[in-house]
């Protein structure tokens, strides 16, 4: 979602959420179409991360086709591999420091830039373009490990019904799992048009032809039937964190708590190292 929005942290009135309230809602009846474009543009568009960590030595860069366009992949290390996933509005970048650690352990790390973001082609991103990215990727690997998905790119691993994550262990870092509470409360919170935003998410759904209101990854996340390890911070402004704790209501899911750390910060946290090193294990 463009930061270009006005979210605030409570329902108290302000006058920024009481505009854009009063505006959204005008735009749409006079003029439509051009209201669900912008609209589009405004709740579709990641914004640009910054790419603040080097590139380690002897990654390995390359543009792969997939259904959804041109996505950029990062390889590091040899051995069997785990694939990375980033969130909304982040990049492979981020996982550089933990690429390092699992290239270190004798492991591949294979991370990509989803549609939109970092160096990938498209310039609108949904979870249906994200996992049309995530199952592409997957469709041109012989076999992986295991998977380490963040924030939103956790919603969409666990929307992926692609037969080469079936039994392997995933690392869900900062997930959110009760995707349409957070974002509906989101967009409530903002002020912004509610029908226009429902419209948004309509328009997704015909364009992908897939039925958008069935995404519910805390409903699929219990059908799992492999080990998932959350690592999430209790100071997360951006993924509830209760809603983690919640989770561990599974006897497969188990939670890592940190503090301090926040939404990003926690990539390349030692609490996330270890817990790598946990599930992956040794190699034989």
């Amino acid at each position: 979602m463009s930061s270009k929005i006005y979210f605030g942290n409570n329902n108290r009135f302000s006058f920024k959420r009481g505009a854009l309230s009063v505006a959204s809602r005008l735009h749409h009846k006079i003029a439509p179409k051009h209201a669900l474009k912008t609209a589009r543009r405004l709740f579709l568009t990641p914004a640009k991360g910054r790419e603040t960590n080097p590139v380690p030595e002897g990654m390995v860069i390359k543009a792969v086709p997939t259904k959804q366009g041109s996505m950029m992949t990062y390889k590091l290390g040899s051995g069997p591999t785990w694939v990375l996933t980033h969130g909304w509005s982040g990049s492979s970048n981020q996982f550089f420091p933990l690429m390092e650690h699992i290239a270190e352990a004798g492991f591949t790390a294979l991370a990509y830039d989803h549609p939109g973001h970092g160096k990938s082609e498209g310039k609108e991103g949904s979870i249906p373009a994200f996992l049309n990215a995530l199952d592409g990727i997957l469709n041109q690997q012989a076999k992986i490990e295991g998977v380490v998905a963040h924030s939103m790119g956790g919603a969409t691993l666990l929307e992926s019904e692609h037969p080469s994550l079936h039994g392997k262990p995933i690392i869900l870092v900062a997930p959110v799992l009760k995707y349409w509470d957070n974002l509906f409360g989101t967009i409530e919170a903002s002020g912004y048009s509610m029908k226009l935003f429902k419209e948004v998410i309509a328009s997704v759904g015909q364009e992908y032809n897939v039925r958008i209101e069935d995404i519910d990854p805390f409903v699929k996340l219990g059908k799992r039937q492999s080990p998932v390890v959350i690592v999430h911070d209790k100071g997360d402004r951006f993924a509830p964190f209760g809603v983690s704790k919640e989770a561990t209501m599974y006897d497969h899911v188990t939670l890592v708590e940190t503090e301090g750390l926040g939404h990003g910060r926690v990539l390349k946290s030692d609490p996330l190292k270890e817990a790598f090193s946990r599930v992956a294990g040794p190699l034989i």
